[in-house]
């Protein structure tokens, strides 16, 4: 237990920086396809909602199964998972617009799925920002109500995700199903917690 305690974080950090480190090597090697711009953009956006979809189970996965240790990592993955989103948001301004800012605003009003994803990442900035134990302190019961936002950010992360494909929503739908779940879990506690209270207050 001490070793894992020990080992937990240095190798979830590790893990949740190979997908960088692949892309980077596929970038030297030429191995991002006839279009690497898009391959880029859609490898940072699945990464993003991949980490975020984790850090929303972790609490889940305690209550489930008595893990603790992804409540130990929570916090790193939810900034891993702004990391990937900047690096989304940096490829489209960057690579894809070349900061021709008039293109991009009018992809942000007329395109659904960039609308959506640029709120979703407006959102999200607020919570890497306040991640901090200084913050949490300053905040006080505010901060976990404003954290509350990050199933916002999940549900509008997958309506980006649909929007954006064209044939092939298989993947899509499976991220869909896993926030679902995630959800309903979370809906389920939530209804038990009261029950449960009540259950004590009348055996007492």
């Amino acid at each position: 237990m001490l070793l894992k305690k020990n080992y937990i974080k240095p190798l979830i950090f590790i893990t949740c920086l190979l997908p960088l480190a692949v892309g980077i090597w596929d970038g030297f090697s030429d191995q991002l396809g006839a279009n690497p711009i898009e391959e880029i953009t859609h490898r940072t956006g699945d990464w993003t909602l991949r980490l975020l979809l984790v850090t929303l189970a972790a609490t889940p996965a305690r209550r489930l199964f008595g893990w603790g240790w992804p409540l130990r990592v929570r916090r790193m993955l939810g900034l891993f998972t702004f990391f990937y989103a900047c690096l989304h948001l940096l490829t489209y301004l960057v690579l894809d617009q070349f900061f021709a800012w008039d293109e991009i605003l009018k992809d942000i009003i007329k395109r659904p799925y960039i609308t959506i994803g640029f709120s979703a990442f407006v959102l999200l900035v607020p919570l890497a920002v306040t991640s901090t134990n200084a913050m949490m302190r300053r905040l006080g019961k505010r901060w976990g109500q404003l954290h509350q936002l990050v199933y916002v950010i999940a549900v509008l992360g997958v309506l980006h995700y649909l929007w954006l494909v064209k044939a092939d929503y298989l993947l899509p739908l499976i991220h869909a199903a896993i926030l679902l779940a995630l959800l309903l879990v979370r809906a389920w506690f939530q209804r038990r917690s009261p029950l449960a209270r009540r259950s004590v207050m009348q055996t007492s």
